[in-house]
């Protein structure tokens, strides 16, 4: 059984580096390209892990990612005599197409987000005739925005994939989902509900089946986008929580 995720917070590449270079506190103007090759790849990684469908594009940028530090790891000549005068000509540096590139999506996307800030300040204007609320058990509350974006989602995957020790390519057997996403769902509700308060995200996975530790992390995708569990995060690197939402049966 295939069962396919759409993400609406995947925006492409370019977002993805932006998210890493934020998320480890790295100059734009100065990428360690080693660095962020290797946990652009990682992520790639974890989509694959998923069996979550990865653009063309996702895979265009890791193969420029490759280029660039593949150039950087040649020998720099950083003058050449061009005639008598001793004219310097200074090469240039392999990232500078990346970077411009970098720092004009990121202008769009400010741009975006003062755009839908402003969507949201005037949709403020608006009424709406009374509701019955005569039956207040239909009533659910509705929930505070998520602190946690689908990329930390991502990152705290791959934590698990190396606490499991699963990183290493092992011998395997294509086998039929035993576990469908909506069982899998409902033990999540019912677990969280149960503890009444948060759980930490690693600990929704007790067993090592990779099978079963898929399952269980689109179950919690589909669960965070129906807005039925609350997923947070006090800083960066720090655990990943989660608890259930008020009113969800």
């Amino acid at each position: 059984m295939q069962y396919n995720v759409k993400i609406d917070a995947f925006e492409g590449p370019l977002d993805l580096l932006l998210h890493l270079i934020n998320r480890l506190e790295i100059d734009i103007y100065d990428i360690p390209v080693s660095e962020i090759t290797e946990q652009y790849l990682l992520y790639i990684h974890a989509m694959k892990e998923l069996q979550l469908d990865v653009a063309s594009e996702y895979l265009v940028m890791a193969a420029t990612l490759l280029a660039i530090k593949s150039k950087m790891l040649l020998p720099k000549y950083e003058e050449e005599i061009l005639d008598e005068d001793l004219e310097l000509e200074y090469e240039d540096d392999p990232r500078d197409e990346l970077v411009e590139r970098l720092i004009e999506y990121r202008k769009y996307k400010e741009a975006a987000q003062d755009l839908k800030t402003l969507e949201e300040q005037r949709s403020l204007i608006y009424t709406k005739a009374p509701s019955d609320l005569s039956d207040l058990t239909t009533v659910r509350q509705e929930t505070k925005d998520l602190n946690v974006s689908l990329y930390d989602m991502l990152g705290a995957f791959q934590k698990l994939l190396r606490r499991k020790k699963l990183q290493k390519p092992l011998p395997t057997k294509i086998t039929k989902q035993e576990i469908p996403i909506q069982t899998r769902m409902n033990e999540i509700i019912i677990e969280l509900k149960n503890i009444k308060g948060r759980k930490n995200f690693f600990d929704l996975f007790p067993y090592p089946d990779r099978g079963h530790i898929v399952v269980t992390f689109l179950a919690i995708l589909e669960l965070m986008k129906r807005k039925e569990i609350n997923v947070e995060q006090e800083q960066n690197f720090a655990d990943i929580f989660v608890s259930a939402c008020e009113g969800v049966n």
